[in-house]
């Protein structure tokens, strides 16, 4: 009996070690056992044929790089009839793999443990010690009890799956890039092997449309951030730390803010750019209404520029200076983090560098803002390719 698994054998290794504790009585294992020594001539340290692994062969090596198999190998939509199933056909309580699979009248194979595993990816579903068992998330997605309950339970769902949590969170509050870009980003930031980019692709849209994460305007493609503060703090500073190790930031490095003076947006330098830029490690620096009274403002904001590691360009309202000092900034190939409150005013040819977009009506934008700056410098820093003005990259 072959019970190699042709896709994704890293994701059902954990099912059919659990299927084979939980199915075959200990008496039979005993008998297969005894008949496999006497019978099967095996290499030392292989598996008998026709046994499953034990949990610790299953779980103690993780799943090689490139193998795809770190993220849900299904949209989150199509992980919902097994959980679902258990909870009308067995109420909910625990069972083997067999038993869930019987419930939702799908064959014991590889291809639909494998969507065992993706439920479980997303938090829908988790192996206890009693056996396969539907998640409280599960329940609040399955059966909610508000259509608000329904959303955010998917919502956290997304954000539960490996891989598709971190693109979600890398991109959110941005508008996703053209798909070679994407690609780029998917494969050197976030390890999606080459020939599973396709694939990830359609399951990271379908999960977060499902989720109402996507927003189509102008032929482009927003991921929203509707994370609240308090979560989106937290899991900022994971990220950040992360990002962080990466960036190879020095004490004395500097971030250059290109921004209007006038109120409201001149006041979000203390609110928000100043902090952001602390909270990843460099220290912020912008031509402040002081340089005015030098008269050398030009040669304080060249000089600025050409000494910060790193620049943030705050693009609301088309300011001729921001733009201005954008120029001079794209010239001397700084990598640059774009802001806008609006989207009509990113010029169509910066459209495809990295663009943070904030919504001043939501009741956390100033924390989400403040977070995603923080961010977006030390991975611009980490890729810069990213942002770096197009022609400037390709100049180089």
């Amino acid at each position: 009996m072959n019970e190699e698994i042709n896709e994704n054998e890293g994701d059902a290794g954990d099912e059919t070690a659990a299927e084979s504790r939980t199915s075959v009585p200990k008496a039979s294992r005993r008998a297969r056992k005894s008949s496999t020594k006497k019978h099967v001539r095996r290499k030392k340290g292989a598996r008998p044929v026709g046994t499953a692994k034990t949990p610790k062969q299953a779980s103690s090596a993780p799943a090689a790089a490139g193998t795809g198999s770190n993220y849900p190998r299904h949209a989150l939509p199509k992980t919902f009839r097994i959980p679902k199933a258990i909870l009308d056909q067995n109420a909910g309580k625990p069972c083997s793999d067999r038993d869930a699979l019987n419930f939702a009248g799908l064959g014991f194979n590889g291809p639909n443990r494998v969507e065992i595993s993706s439920a479980i990816k997303y938090g829908l579903l988790s192996r206890e010690p009693q056996g396969l068992t539907v998640t409280e998330l599960g329940k609040k997605i399955l059966r909610p009890q508000t259509a608000e309950a329904e959303l955010e339970g998917k919502r956290e769902a997304v954000q539960n799956a490996p891989v598709i949590g971190q693109v979600y969170s890398h991109y959110r509050g941005e508008n996703l890039p053209d798909a070679q870009f994407f690609a780029n980003a998917l494969a050197d930031t976030f390890g999606v092997p080459t020939d599973k980019i396709s694939e990830f692709s359609s399951i990271f849209r379908e999960s977060l449309a499902s989720a109402g994460l996507l927003e189509e305007k102008d032929g482009k493609i927003r991921i929203l951030d509707t994370t609240h503060s308090a979560l989106t703090a937290n899991d900022n500073s994971a990220t950040l730390a992360k990002l962080g190790k990466k960036a190879a930031v020095a004490p004395d490095d500097t971030c250059f803010v290109i921004m209007p003076f006038a109120p409201p947006i001149g006041t979000y330098y203390s609110q928000i750019y100043e902090k952001a830029i602390q909270k990843a490690g460099l220290k912020p620096v912008r031509a402040d209404t002081e340089i005015f009274g030098t008269g050398k403002i030009i040669d304080q904001i060249w000089r600025g520029i050409h000494n910060a590691k790193v620049l943030v360009a705050e693009l609301t309202t088309k300011n001729a200076n921001v733009f201005y000092e954008l120029g001079l900034a794209h010239a001397l190939n700084k990598p640059v983090v774009l802001v806008s409150a609006n989207e009509p005013d990113v010029p169509f040819d910066l459209r495809h560098i990295r663009v943070i977009y904030y919504d001043t009506t939501d009741p956390f934008w100033g924390q989400k803002l403040m977070d995603k700056i923080a961010e977006n410098i030390l991975s611009a820093l980490t890729n810069p390719e990213e942002a770096l003005f197009k022609r400037a990259l390709e100049s180089t």
